[in-house]
């Protein structure tokens, strides 16, 4: 059995096979997770609803600023 090339063909053509699978797995998982929405607003603590509100704030005072 492993004296014949077709097994030994065989199984590195199913490991680069495998490889190639793994990682477009991989990749495959890593878009689906980023194009999940973020976490629902009512979960987030209340000082981290403000942070982001006051960094908002800011970037809008600063497009204003730019505009004039």
């Amino acid at each position: 059995m492993f004296q014949k090339t077709d097994f030994w063909i065989g199984l590195a053509v199913g490991a680069v096979a495998g490889i190639f699978g793994y990682r477009f797995m991989q990749e495959r998982e890593q878009q689906l997770a980023l194009a999940q929405p973020a976490a629902p607003t009512s979960e987030l603590p209340l000082a981290e609803l403000q942070r982001q509100k006051e960094e908002l704030e800011d970037l809008i005072a600063a497009q204003e600023a730019k505009q004039k």
